[in-house]
């Protein structure tokens, strides 16, 4: 695995390998890799030549400095992770690289989707994603971008971010990863205590309810129901729960047999913002 800290070496790199035809694909991370991570790039590895995956832990999407100093930063072992999945390339850049001095200032019209769910509990949160992302996506030029679904809305938000800015990268969702209880697979578990993990596991339970009862219950009781799952569990404090058109995030009254929705949840748990999705077919 090549190692890559700096945007010149990076480019060199590519471009030689793009000079023999081989179609690139990028995971961006911010490191503190679990299995969901690893799904990714084994993802990139069986539909592209060249897997290119990053690590940096962006600033500019941290709405709490002390969220920023907390985020785990264990490179020795993700990277350890990373030649055992088999990745080409590691770009590791610091934050000199990303952000030089005199960067210009972002901002890109998201719409409504940086207004509902987690752009209205995290304001500015998708202004720092899309610039990260759309920075890497420059440095990379990727054929393929793999992201995972568990962050729905941020994927949705990429989405409209490449649409507005006509990039010529094509994205790729990869299903969330569980654990064999169903939990979500997520750096912030680690900030969960043991009895944690345990409470933690009535959030997919909750989604699991919504999946299998939105078509034949009201969706304003199904909800509600899975909301009293959540909350009558001790420590729990939820942010929101809804059913949502897949594409603008709106939430629905009322299910169309013929439609897909997404369910989306974000709680607090020991002090541990959780987030999670639930497709609806």
């Amino acid at each position: 695995m090549e190692i890559i800290v700096t945007s010149s070496a990076l480019a060199q790199h590519l471009a030689t390998l793009r000079q023999h035809g081989k179609k690139i694909g990028f995971v961006p991370t911010m490191g503190a890799l679990h299995e969901g991570h690893i799904s990714l790039i084994q993802e990139a590895k069986s539909i592209t030549d060249i897997v290119v995956c990053s690590i940096f832990v962006n600033p500019t999407q941290f709405n709490d400095p002390k969220d920023l100093e907390k985020y785990p930063r264990p490179i020795e072992r993700d990277k350890a992770l990373l030649i055992a999945a088999e990745c080409d390339v590691l770009f590791l850049p610091e934050v000199s690289v990303m952000y030089p001095e005199n960067d210009p200032h972002w901002e890109i019209d998201l719409g409504d989707l940086d207004k509902i769910w987690e752009g209205k509990h995290r304001p500015g949160h998708f202004q720092g994603v899309t610039q990260i992302v759309y920075k890497l996506f420059q440095l990379v030029k990727p054929d393929i971008a793999f992201f995972g679904q568990k962050d729905f809305q941020q994927v949705m938000v990429i989405q409209r971010m490449i649409d507005e800015m006509k990039l010529a990268v094509q994205l790729h969702i990869v299903p969330t990863l569980r654990d064999a209880n169903g939990l979500a697979l997520s750096s912030r578990n680690a900030r969960l205590s043991a009895r944690g993990i345990e409470k933690a596991y009535t959030l997919s339970k909750a989604l699991r309810y919504i999946e299998q009862h939105a078509h034949e219950k009201e969706v304003h009781t199904v909800i509600e129901e899975a909301r009293l799952m959540i909350e009558n569990v001790t420590g729990f404090e939820l942010e929101y729960l809804a059913i949502c058109e897949t594409h603008s995030l709106e939430p629905i009254t009322k299910v169309d047999d013929e439609k897909e929705y997404v369910v989306l949840v974000a709680a607090w748990l020991e002090g541990v913002r959780l987030i999670d999705n639930m497709l609806v077919h």
